[in-house]
């Protein structure tokens, strides 16, 4: 059975996005931060996304700019299969990206089900929440920066029932981010 693991990036104050829907804030730039960023980009996996992260991550990876900042963590995320849960779009022009208008939860049901490579979710706090609440997630990685938005859009956007969670390990970078593990814990 395929796993899926949430990785996101919040602030202090919870947010993965602020009010805008802008992720620019959560970008840091250190030697550390970097090299795990590159390292962490390495890994396999299916990439899982809302529309409103995917219209993002499709209009900054594919560019010249985010080639030049990051070139590593560009070219894994553009010549990695992705997914995208949408009922609006038409189609899905990033490379490699599959569009999914259905049940988010039934899709990421019948993919785990499958044989393959693990899944990961970025953004996408909407289909976090529904994933969450169908106790489909098996891991979260949550990066904490220490920057306060004061509003903006949560990871558990929408959660309809509590999700428990218990700290497996965590990693605090010089630059003062704070990398959390949690897996679900059954209620």
């Amino acid at each position: 059975m395929r796993s899926v693991m949430v990785f996101n990036m919040i602030s202090l104050d919870g947010y993965i996005a602020d009010a805008n829907g802008d992720m620019s804030w959560a970008r840091q730039q250190d030697k550390e931060w970097n090299e795990f960023t590159q390292g962490n980009a390495k890994g396999d996996g299916l990439m899982l996304f809302g529309r409103k992260t995917y219209d993002l991550m499709a209009g900054f990876w594919p560019t010249p700019a985010a080639t030049a900042m990051m070139p590593e963590v560009a070219e894994r995320m553009n010549s990695a299969k992705k997914v995208v849960f949408s009922r609006s779009m038409e189609g899905a022009g990033w490379k490699n990206t599959t569009l999914v208008k259905g049940d988010p939860v039934e899709a990421v049901r019948k993919m785990k089900a499958e044989g393959g490579e693990g899944m990961v979710i970025f953004g996408s706090g909407t289909i976090v929440a529904q994933l969450a609440g169908a106790g489909l997630i098996d891991e979260y990685q949550i990066a904490v920066i220490p920057m306060a938005l004061g509003g903006g859009k949560t990871m558990f956007e929408g959660l309809e029932k509590p999700v428990k969670l218990r700290l497996m390990k965590h990693r605090v970078f010089g630059n003062g981010c704070v990398l959390l593990h949690y897996e679900p814990v059954k209620l």
